[in-house]
């Protein structure tokens, strides 16, 4: 790699999911960096002097010589310029080709197996935050909320000579487009989403007290509706329960999203209401949610809480529903960008990829805590 001077997602990623000595050097603004990063980068506030063409702008940097660098910035021209500066150091640098822009792409695993031997592999969007499953029991294997490109989940699966079945949703999503269409349509698995009148494809509907199996485990479906209209929740084997965006390791969904006012108040008003149905499970019941609002580390430790733990932590859950309306109506978050046309491909089914790149994009927004 030494004759050449960027290096591709795919490749800065392989090296950190395979704890390879590298460092990520991150020569952003501060204010782009704040929004979301790279697990373990190094920050060097040296944006303005690198456009400005100052040079020996790391030279008080004590850099392990035999670690290559890789800059990164939003696009992946500035840390071109960066990258130059490292080399004439004499250190081993690249450029992160596309930047932040393409780092949306990435992601990195974890997975456990339950007390009726049935494995849950969490695929994690590093820096986009969201999480997807695939399930498998008895050689046979469901995936739930798919936001990567569909050969990571097909790949992983026929490596482990597993059947497909399903391909499932917890709800129409606003900040990636669902793959899972696609890969029902390659692997010849039924797509199973919540049953709606939005979505303008065939899909096989859930719908509440539905039981769906994967080997000789069981999925429930459990009707949770506030986030979205759609919102759906699955609990598998009575131990596990996948949230999609209703309940989060450390916060809840917001409602906001493609609503009027009193809509939102409305869809407040529900989410409570899912929220007390999710809080009278087993308080041993494992959580899975779809998000989680902080870069994902290259660690492989499950990204997921006990409902005990998360009563406990998340104070939105022990309020009254009129104090739990007017607390998380002043909570609310700043509006995502692009979620309406992410909505709109979601609903048609297909997209360009070129556009998906622009579009998701940047941190996720999707909790309230």
């Amino acid at each position: 790699m030494k004759d050449r001077d960027t290096m591709k997602v795919d490749e800065l990623r392989d090296l950190l999911e395979r704890k390879k000595p590298v460092l990520v050097l991150d020569v952003r603004l501060l204010s782009e960096r704040e929004e979301w990063a790279i697990p373990g980068s190094l920050f060097v506030d040296a944006y303005e002097k690198l456009k400005e063409g100052k040079e020996n702008l790391f030279s008080h940097i004590n850099f392990e010589k035999s670690v290559p660098v890789v800059t990164v910035c939003a696009a992946g021209k500035t840390s071109m310029i960066a990258m130059k500066q490292l080399k004439k150091m004499g250190l081993e640098a690249y450029s992160l080709e596309g930047g932040m822009r393409h780092w949306t792409k990435a992601w990195n695993k974890a997975e456990v197996v339950d007390s009726s031997s049935t494995r849950i592999v969490q695929f994690r969007r590093t820096g986009k935050g969201c999480l997807s499953y695939i399930i498998e029991n008895n050689g046979e294997a469901i995936i739930i909320d798919a936001s990567l490109d569909p050969a990571t989940y097909i790949d992983y699966i026929d490596r482990n000579n597993w059947k497909l079945k399903a391909v499932l949703d917890t709800h129409t999503h606003a900040d990636h487009f669902s793959r899972s269409k696609e890969i029902s349509k390659i692997k010849k698995a039924k797509l199973l989403l919540p049953r709606q009148s939005e979505v303008g494809y065939k899909f096989n509907p859930i719908d509440e007290r539905d039981t769906l199996s994967v080997g000789k485990a069981t999925l429930k479906v459990i009707h949770t509706p506030g986030h979205t209209l759609d919102s759906y929740s699955y609990l598998l084997n009575n131990q596990s329960l996948f949230t999609g965006d209703t309940l989060f390791v450390d916060g809840i969904g917001r409602p906001d999203l493609k609503a009027s006012p009193e809509m939102i108040r409305n869809k407040t008003s529900l989410l409570y209401a899912s929220l007390q149905k999710i809080l009278d499970l087993p308080i041993a019941t494992i959580i899975y949610p779809s998000h989680v609002n902080v870069p994902v580390a290259f660690d492989e430790k499950m990204i997921s809480n006990t409902l005990k733990e998360i009563k406990e932590s998340v104070e939105m859950l022990t309020l009254n529903q009129q104090d739990f309306i007017t607390t998380l109506m002043r909570k609310i978050p700043e509006t995502p960008p692009n979620y309406q046309k992410i909505v709109e491909l979601n609903v048609k089914g297909t997209f360009d990829q070129n556009d998906l790149i622009d579009l998701e994009a940047g941190a996720n927004r999707c909790a309230i805590t």
